[in-house]
């Protein structure tokens, strides 16, 4: 296949010459690569291939906002309820959207839609949270608002049981569904794990901030899913592979892409049988919500509303290690409200 004409895998409104994108993709990680390489790197998703690394992506890009004025707040935990209300609060503590999401800005959104599970069985992310994020990032000005993941279940079905469907297209949001075609080989630098492996990069095309949306679960290898095992959605191969090296592999991938912001519903935590739950006795009401941009912290907050400890969830603290954060989410001075809904 022709490596400079247009790539029909793209969705509508998104074909863009294959090298022209891959420069893209690449452009936004923090570490060049040849062009010469890139144009061969779209493949299909059913493994790794053998390429060489130098022709691989170093990673999916670094998000984070770098301007924000000296002292501004990076962290916020409301309680309540009202995932929405929750949300406006929280955002406007942290200054209001405009800080993160500019007038023309691409936004892509990583949800959890692993499964084809209502939202009422907390498996996935929360079609309220997520209409509420879509339209805060509508009315900043942004561009366009993608939505996206890689579920373990049928993609259309997950994300149209799961509500997100719907919740997209009530806010303007598009759904990115995977397909073979928008995923690419990456090696993250210094990787042990991530090498010459497949990851949602089509998805990224264009794209300027990447907002992640989670739920706090339980989940049975990992101790705990949150905003870093969210982004276990963003590989595609055979990555079950990686399960008996669980605390690795989020490690690595705290890596692979740096969002602007993360916002952790606990809500509702999935306490027991995670991460796919199934009955309502695994749920219990901790109702927080945490919006932060440094996505560490936000998970060392949601262990607690587990019940569990750093101990107890060990990539929390190897990511820390690695540079993607703090564990120590006090020393972020995070602001608590209550937003009485």
């Amino acid at each position: 296949m022709s490596t400079t004409g247009p790539d029909p895998a793209f969705p509508p409104g998104e074909a863009m010459k294959r090298r022209e994108f891959l420069k893209r993709v690449a452009g936004a990680s923090a570490v060049a690569v040849g062009a010469c390489g890139l144009g061969l790197a779209l493949r299909d998703p059913t493994g790794p291939s053998a390429l060489p690394e130098v022709k691989a992506l170093p990673g999916l890009g670094d998000y984070s906002v770098k301007d924000r004025p000296a002292g501004s707040p990076r962290m916020a935990v409301v309680r309540g309820a009202d995932r929405a209300a929750m949300f406006e609060q929280g955002m406007n503590a942290l200054g209001g959207m405009e800080q993160f999401v500019k007038k023309g800005d691409r936004v892509l959104i990583k949800v959890n839609a692993a499964f084809a599970s209502p939202a009422s069985l907390g498996a996935t992310t929360h079609p309220e949270l997520l209409a509420a994020v879509a339209a805060a990032c509508a009315k900043a000005g942004a561009a366009s608002v993608g939505v996206t993941d890689n579920p373990i279940n049928n993609p259309e079905s997950c994300f149209e049981i799961a509500g997100l469907a719907g919740a997209a297209r009530q806010s303007g949001a598009k759904i990115i569904v995977p397909r073979a075609g928008l995923f690419a080989p990456a090696t993250l630098p210094g990787a042990r794990l991530i090498k010459d492996w497949p990851v949602l990069a089509g998805a990224f095309a264009g794209v300027t901030k990447l907002i992640t949306l989670s739920p706090v679960k339980d989940h049975a290898r990992a101790g705990a899913s949150m905003s870093l095992k969210n982004m276990y959605g963003l590989l595609g191969g055979r990555r079950n592979v990686f399960h008996q090296d669980i605390n690795a592999i989020i490690t690595e991938l705290s890596l692979l892409a740096r969002p602007t912001l993360s916002v952790l519903d606990g809500t509702v935590s999935m306490m027991t049988n995670g991460p796919t739950g199934g009955s309502l006795s695994d749920l219990k009401a901790t109702n927080m919500l945490v919006l932060t941009t440094d996505p560490v912290a936000g998970d060392a907050f949601g262990a607690g509303l587990l019940g569990r400890t750093l101990e107890d969830i060990p990539y929390i603290r190897m990511a820390q290690a690695a540079g993607a954060g703090t564990a120590d989410f006090a020393t972020l001075n995070p602001i608590y409200l209550d937003s009485g809904a």
